[in-house]
Formats: structure tokens, sequence, C-alpha cells
């Protein structure tokens, strides 16, 4: 994914696949850090105005309302995102019924009961593609059309190729972790739906019955992957909001309890001395901010996942928008 994304290791790792806990502790430090540094590292007159009682209080009241409605905004939205979830009982015996017509269709490609676990769900039929890709490899082996075993075995290597990674890193993954979806984002079986379709049209005056039967069979297990894929989103999504929601609403307390107190107990002279160079009042406000901006913090490192998982899964279908592929 990194390689046809274009981008840098370090980002791919900072906007998925960092745990976000580990990201927020990130942002963490470098919010106080640069507090910190610019209070200090700034012309003289701004220590003495942050060390004012009016600018304190000043910045954690504002602080403390932007905490109580930043947490009731997200908290709102999780709600609103999980109400799909809720519904009648037509509504509901229906989601039913798709789920199960899904698993059986899937049950017919893979030959054996669909597994309840994601990430073996989706390696099955990984699997399924790759046995079908390999065997129209060895159905055209003995087709002497021009360019036409080239182009499938060009085709076949990379398929092969990208399926036994993805199905190395799908196998023990964990839904409730993010490694189950980022294994399914590896696999850019769009890509190769418009290859199958390529390979069929350019040679289709050289490929018999059989080896345009064996093109088509591999196009319905790549095509099964595509809506496999979107529900497993679905659910991380709706399951990310959820403990983002809870740990915000437990960030919060601690968040409101910090403001609160620098409104009513900090003054100018609470915190006299230096460490290190540094005034202790202005390491205190700055803990004490960094603290306050916690919630925000958690909901940006979950933010910049989702919103980087939906651009990267815009189209279902066969269709290139990134320019790094084209």
């Amino acid at each position: 994914m990194r390689e046809r994304a274009g981008e840098s290791h370090l980002k791919i790792w900072l906007l998925l696949g960092a745990n976000r806990l580990h990201v927020t502790a990130v942002l963490t430090l470098v919010v106080f850090v640069g507090f910190v540094a610019a209070v200090t590292l700034l012309p003289k007159p701004l220590t003495p105005q942050l060390q004012t009682g009016d600018t304190i209080e000043t910045m954690f009241s504002t602080m403390l309302s932007a905490i109580i409605t930043g947490t009731t905004l997200v908290v709102t939205i999780g709600q609103l995102v999980l109400s799909q979830e809720n519904g009648p009982l037509g509504d509901q015996r229906d989601r039913m019924e798709n789920s199960m017509d899904f698993r059986d269709f899937t049950e017919e490609l893979i030959g054996s009961p669909s597994p309840a676990d994601p990430s073996t769900f989706l390696r099955e039929i990984v699997g399924v593609a790759q046995q079908r890709a390999e065997d129209l490899r060895e159905q055209v082996s003995e087709n002497d059309a021009d360019g036409l075993q080239e182009d499938v075995d060009e085709f076949t290597d990379s398929l092969v190729g990208n399926s036994e990674t993805v199905r190395d890193q799908l196998d023990g993954a964990s839904f409730g972790t993010f490694d189950v979806l980022f294994a399914a984002l590896n696999y850019n079986y769009g890509w190769k739906i418009f290859q199958v379709e390529r390979i069929a049209n350019e040679h289709e005056d050289d490929l018999s019955e059989d080896e345009l039967a064996l093109l088509d069979e591999l196009k319905t297990a790549l095509s099964l992957f595509g809506p496999a894929r979107e529900h497993v989103k679905t659910l991380y999504f709706e399951w990310a909001l959820v403990s983002l929601s809870q740990m915000i609403l437990y960030a919060a307390v601690p968040a409101l309890v910090i403001a609160g107190i620098m409104l009513t107990v900090v003054d100018a002279g609470t915190f006299p001395g230096q460490t290190l160079g540094v005034a202790n009042m202005t390491l205190a406000i700055g803990l004490a901010f960094t603290i306050t901006l916690v919630p925000f913090l958690l909901f940006t490192a979950y933010v910049l996942r989702i919103v980087t998982v939906a651009k990267r899964t815009l189209a279902i279908e066969p269709l290139i928008l990134r320019d790094s592929q084209r």
C-alpha cells in the first residue's frame, strides 16, 4: 500500500499503522514542548504576561468551555453513527437476510462454511483468488497466442505475491485492533479486476471458452473481496467511534478538573523559581494547557486514521483515484 501511495513509511505509520494512544502521546509531547519553548524563547514580555492572573483566567475559562462543548459534540457524533444499528424488527430482519445471503455466496466460493472471524473470512477470499489465478496460468501455459502467456504470468506473479503478503498479515490478526483492516487495505483488488478485464478484452480471440471461464471466476472472487472489505471497514469505523467516545469521556474529566484548578487556585505567584532555566510557572501552565487538550488530541489521532482510510477506499469498483497509480 505504501508503494502504491507513493508516500513515506513514517507517514503511513503515523496515519494508519501506529497505535492511536501512542500517536496521542506524541502529539501531547509536541504540544507541551512547543508551548514551553515558545514562551521561553520568544521576547521576554510574553513570560510576565502569561503569568498574570487575567491571562490564566482567560486561557482556562476558554478551555473549560471548549472541553464541555467538544466532548458533547464528539459523543453525539458517535451516537449518531451508531443510530443506524437501531431500527424496527423488519429492518433488522432485512439486514440479517442480506448478511446471510452474502455468507451463503461466500460459502459457495470457498467451498466451506464462511468463517466467523473477520480476518479468516477475508483470508479465505484472498486464498480463492490466488488459487484461481494459478489455475489460469496453468490453463494458458499451452496457449501460444502472442503475448498472452507473458501477460498472464506477469499478472499472476503480482497477484500471488500480494495475496501471500496479505494472507500472512491477516493470519492471527484480531478485529479489535486495526490489523485486519490494515491488511485488507494492502490488497488492491480493484486494479486486479481491471487487469482481468484487460486480458479478457485484449486476448478475446485467442482465449478458449475454458480460459474465459477461469478469468470470469477469478473476477468473481476479486469482486467479492470489495464488499467484504467495506463491511469490515464499516464495522471498524463504528468500533473506533465507540472507543473514541469512551476515551474522550475518560480524558475530559481530569481535563475539566485541571482547568478548574487553574481558574480557582493558581495565580502569578503559585510556582516561583526556575527549573533548567525555564520558569516553573511556564512549565505548570504548559502542562495544564496540554492536559486540557488531551480530548482534542485523542480526537485528532483517531480522525486522522478514519479519514485516511475513507479517502483510500472511496471507490469500491476498479477506479484509480490516486496519481501515484496512474
